[in-house]
């Protein structure tokens, strides 16, 4: 005989059983657990977007429907005031010092000769020509004798537009890297909103970047490995977007029950095709104006198509298919590898352009007349790749001692930022108020405290990556890596700790990350999101006031030598 109130079949009881808490998980909810919620296939593919929580703005004092709105305008007014504010210290006397910093000596010139020749051509030396253009009358001492460089055009064509619209003066040269360091600030907001499903926490991103102090000197100075972090960001978050369309074609394809909840199905998982997926043509694009500015581009390429593929192979496996990685093999990894490698080699040749069409462009005749076994591959072609394989020569081997060369395995800490610029004022000239000299400075040094944190971030993600199978965590560790790791194999060469601006928006997603840790998972108690979220607010609290405190020396500004003695936290810094 059936109790009454028992399940009316071995299902149900099992359904039952299922939906109550086990002793741990009653235990666990002490420290905020929360069971994860029965869901669909298809919102295990694509997870949904929350709906927003318009209660905030009705506490003070908006009607529900103004509310909602001001919710729903929030995902791009949001990135877009985080955009703005980040804008304000970048332009910010965009053209003080009045100078040629670093290695703008080169990358300045260059460009304007690309704008004026389409090709590099040759200067005087540098201690001549840096003085006449910085004089009143300006004289620039172009020559059209084609000159070997050591970097792509990509960069420098970007610096150029500047020079174009203000000239070949320090504003001018500095203005597309400031619109790109901006840029990518909203490009973050946006990407790290799409990969955790969260304004607030998309927001927190973008806001951490802009209060990077390595991020904000090389947005004001015109180098070339900004252009690479921002190319490179652009293509992330152009595979992050393939991967939910991608991943919602599969679920489109898979059937469903009598509830109309999709179900695994392994013949569907093995064989359906995902379609035209033009966000990886675009990220192909991106990725190949990466490598065209700097070659370090090229192993983001091949981390993203490596990472791309586990993507794939992950959807597939949710979706039912018996043989996932067989399945990727068949229906994605030909699509994969044409919408990136080809279409990013396609893309660094089309930079080249100023080069094919000129006549005294370095090398460009080398292989006209030439014979061999290759031969019937086009003369120009030929020449390029002469002239980038001595390019290739010159950057492995450059091994000339520098005083702010470091070792990669310091980059993370911090161990010796580069400086810039330094000049000494003395009192009473150039903003020197005070009775002994004076320091004007722009040291390329990422903020202490984010930095620092996110070394202990890092840890936290490969501890999610590794254990808890977290697809985000693997994600931000493998464009980290992909910035990071290549330079270990060049501990020989001449490096600079500002090469690991490219990978500066991955360290702030990991950042953000733990965090969205701190404040829990939904359903927490309200105890413990209120400590969560004390914890969180007071460390993006410091590191606003560090970004503050060690804004003078981001920005080449004249303070008391003291004041600027007493920020060299470490002897290594000086």
């Amino acid at each position: 005989m059936i109790h009454e109130n028992a399940p009316a079949s071995v299902d149900e009881s099992r359904t039952a059983a299922n939906s109550r808490p086990t002793s741990w998980e009653q235990r666990l909810r002490r420290f905020g657990y929360v069971q994860r919620p029965r869901t669909s296939v298809r919102d295990h593919l694509v997870v949904p977007f929350p709906e927003p929580e318009p209660r905030v703005w009705r506490l003070l004092g908006l009607p529900p429907a103004a509310a909602g709105r001001l919710v729903h305008w929030s995902e791009w007014g949001g990135p877009l005031l985080v955009a703005l504010l980040a804008g304000l210290p970048r332009f910010w006397r965009l053209g003080s010092p009045r100078a040629v910093v670093f290695d703008e000596t080169y990358y300045a010139k260059d460009a304007w000769s690309l704008l004026r020749l389409g090709y590099e051509c040759d200067w005087p030396d540098r201690k001549i020509s840096d003085p006449q253009i910085l004089a009143d009358p300006q004289v620039i001492s172009l020559s059209e004798t084609g000159a070997f460089v050591a970097h792509p055009p990509t960069g420098k064509w970007v610096i150029a537009l500047g020079e174009w619209m203000f000239g070949l003066d320090p504003f001018g040269w500095r203005f597309m890297t400031a619109v790109l360091g901006t840029l990518a600030v909203l490009m973050l907001c946006r990407t790290g909103r799409r990969l955790f499903r969260s304004t607030l926490l998309g927001c927190l991103a973008g806001a951490l970047m802009a209060l990077d102090g390595l991020h904000l000197v090389m947005s004001r100075t015109a180098l070339l490995d900004l252009v690479v972090m921002v190319f490179v960001l652009a293509a992330f978050g152009c595979l992050l977007i393939d991967r939910d369309h991608a991943r919602a074609r599969l679920a489109a394809a898979l059937p469903a029950d009598e509830d109309g909840r999709v179900r695994p199905d392994g013949p569907t998982g093995d064989r359906a095709g995902t379609g035209v997926r033009p966000w990886r043509l675009a990220a192909g694009v991106f990725l190949g104006l990466a490598a065209s500015t700097k070659w370090n581009g090229l192993y983001c390429l091949a981390f993203f198509v490596l990472l791309t593929l586990l993507w794939d192979v992950g959807a597939r496996r949710v979706a039912g298919a018996y043989r996932p990685y067989r399945a990727v093999l068949r229906k994605d990894l030909g699509w994969s590898v044409l919408s990136l490698v080809p279409v990013a080699l396609l893309t660094y040749l089309a930079t080249w352009t100023g080069w094919f069409l000129s006549d005294d462009g370095y090398g460009r005749h080398w292989a006209d007349g030439r014979g061999g076994t290759w031969s019937w591959i086009p003369a120009p072609l030929r020449s390029l790749w002469h002239y980038e394989y001595g390019v290739y020569r010159f950057n492995v081997g450059l091994h000339t001692p520098h005083p702010y060369e470091s070792n990669p395995w310091s980059w993370l800490v911090l161990g010796r930022p580069v400086l810039f610029h330094y000049e000494s004022p003395k009192p009473g000239t150039d903003g020197c108020h005070t009775t002994t000299d004076c320091s004007q400075t722009i040291l390329a040094l990422g903020t202490p405290l984010l930095w620092w944190s996110a070394c202990c971030a890092l840890v936290y993600l490969l501890y999610r990556w590794a254990l808890r199978r977290d697809w985000r965590s693997g994600a931000i560790l493998c464009a980290v890596g992909a910035g990071y790791l290549p330079w270990f194999l060049y501990q020989d060469r001449t490096i600079f700790s500002f090469y690991a601006v490219v990978f500066v928006p991955y360290l702030c997603l990991a950042v953000t990350m733990t965090l969205g840790a701190l404040l829990g998972p939904p359903g927490v108690t309200g105890r413990r999101r209120t400590y969560g979220a004390v914890a969180a607010g007071v460390l993006v609290l410091l590191i606003a006031w560090n970004f503050i405190y060690f804004f003078p020396v981001y920005t080449g500004q004249t303070i008391p030598y003291p004041d600027w003695r007493a920020r060299m936290w470490l002897d290594t810094w000086v």
